[in-house]
């Protein structure tokens, strides 16, 4: 889980045009907004064109208050994240509501304004506040804005595809994003979507564009016949004289021992279950919200090199084929929409590579780096950093928007490419971002004084039985876990990382690479 605010500053997001849409309540029912916004321009300050609309809502959309925290004084850090994870459990609690009243919303139109975005607007206002009275309090200034976010909105199943509209039986446009993945860049390109639309199924009076198990996603849109993509991948930055071309390969397992729990230290320390979600976990086997320094620096790792105590961490992925998991009825599984079987990767690759354009210096102790958006489907793809595809098409095709359908004898793979320039004091900042970034995608090149750093990359392979999608229902689906308001979307994948050595490991991974050797 990951508030990523950190935008990537590449060539085509800077053109890229993120449609996305969110539902207004006024008068007498409902009404929705589409917002036109450039991918770097909030939804809030953006113009909006409103017409009648009768689809019921899927889901619920706030401002997410964490993306501009930039300035939180060191001192009401903990007592921020424990309002920002507040803000979280509100959500989680409306979108349930929201779910379980289907009949409620038919019966009244004023229902899902008086009952759920209204009390929640309440809710998030005290909490907007307390976190100005954290800040204010250890001498801090508060940008008097925020109290504005307070106000959520509501989407409809066609309105929630970030990045584009999704048109019934139509083509579902995906939002052109760029990326830096070790040097290749990648976009997600248009391809045809199946049926989304509004119908209501089954007993709890889920909508068909829901689809999933839990009745909140994925959605047969959410999935494309990998062979049926354009390819889509771009060519590598060209290299310098002064490049870094070494690898360094650390070894950690699958999390085969099946270490997990729903926290996130980085972005809610001291709070049980502020992830929603579960993780999976190698690397350092005591990381949850209660872990500090301290305690990273004593845990065991299931690294092969055991100076390595960094904490690797990411969703599991979970297969919906009508089977259940050992958190069925807990917090942050069955109970907010995270169901199916846990499937563990059959590989899981973690390697650091060098830049393009310079050496690389070696990571700070305790750097904390969060890659893509867990948000997505209500923030816009600005952050979004997932790559999905196939074995046998990885340097043809990635996608960020939609999960692939492999072909038979093909397993599905994940990769991130984490921000690989570092602003040279900080190992963390408020929003989890401002103290990394992405280099530039054309030339690798670190910009605004930021200095190069070893990239962490991770490629993760999964056997997954091929999901079918008949009459835009999708069967046999599989989805990445997160908050349930999020609609299990691919785009929310993301991945997080806290950099922990001993031994002088950091330095022996950076001279590694800048004297391009491939080690490990």
């Amino acid at each position: 889980m990951g508030r990523n605010t950190r935008k990537r500053r590449t060539p085509l997001a800077n053109k890229a045009i993120a449609a996305s849409a969110a539902l207004a309540l006024g008068g007498g029912g409902l009404i929705w907004a589409n917002f036109y916004a450039s991918a770097h321009e909030s939804n809030n300050s953006a113009q909006n064109q409103t017409k009648a609309a009768t689809a019921q809502a899927a889901t619920i959309s706030c401002p997410d208050v964490g993306q501009k925290l930039t300035n939180v004084p060191n001192a009401a850090r903990n007592g921020v994240a424990a309002e920002l994870a507040n803000l979280d459990k509100q959500i989680t609690e409306a979108y349930a509501r929201l779910a379980s009243t289907r009949q409620a919303q038919t019966n009244d139109a004023s229902f899902v304004q008086n009952a759920i975005v209204g009390p929640l607007k309440e809710k998030r206002s005290a909490t907007i506040d307390r976190i100005r009275i954290d800040i204010q309090r250890v001498g801090g200034t508060f940008n008097s804005a925020l109290s504005q976010l307070a106000a959520c909105t509501t989407q409809t199943a066609n309105q929630t595809t970030a990045g584009g509209t999704q048109n019934n039986g139509g083509q579902q446009q995906n939002g052109g994003q760029q990326q830096n993945n070790g040097g290749n860049t990648a976009t997600a390109s248009p391809s045809t979507g199946q049926n989304n639309g509004g119908q209501q199924q089954g007993n709890a009076g889920q909508q068909q564009g829901a689809n999933g198990q839990a009745g909140n996603g994925p959605a047969a849109a959410d999935f494309v016949d990998i062979t049926k993509v354009a390819p889509n991948v771009l060519a590598k930055p060209q290299k310098t004289g002064n490049a870094s071309t070494g690898t360094f390969t650390t070894r950690c397992g699958v999390n085969a021992n099946k270490n997990h729990n729903t926290d996130n230290v980085i972005v809610a320390p001291g709070v049980a279950n502020g992830a929603h979600h579960l993780h999976d976990y190698v690397g350092n086997q005591k990381v949850n919200a209660f872990s500090s320094n301290n305690t990273f620096l004593q845990a065991p790792t299931s690294c092969q090199n055991q100076s390595d105590l960094s904490s690797y961490y990411w969703p599991v992925v979970r297969v919906q084929n009508g089977t259940q998991d050992f958190d069925q009825n807990a917090d942050g599984g069955g109970k907010e929409g995270n169901v199916g079987k846990i499937l563990t990767p059959v590989q899981a690759q973690i390697k650091y590579v060098g830049s393009p354009a310079s050496k690389v210096v070696a990571m700070p102790q305790f750097l904390r780096i969060i890659t893509g958006d867990a948000k997505t489907t209500t923030n816009g793809l600005a952050n979004a950093n997932a790559h999905w595809s196939c074995t046998g098409f990885e340097n043809k095709v990635q996608l960020t928007t939609q999960y692939p359908i492999c072909p038979q004898g093909s397993k599905v793979v994940r990769t991130f490419a984490f921000q690989s320039c570092w602003d040279g004091t900080n190992i963390d900042s408020a929003n989890h971002r401002t103290h990394v970034a992405f280099a530039d995608p054309a030339s690798g090149v670190c910009g605004n004084g930021f200095k190069a750093i070893p990239q962490l990359t991770m490629r993760l392979v999964y056997n997954i039985t091929a999901p079918t999608v008949q009459n835009g229902v999708v069967k046999n689906a599989y989805a990445v876990d997160g908050f349930p308001e999020q609609l299990h979307k691919p785009a929310t994948d993301h991945d997080d990382f806290i950099s922990v050595t001993k031994n002088n490991l950091a330095a022996k991974i950076a001279n590694c690479i800048n004297s391009g050797q491939r080690c490990a």
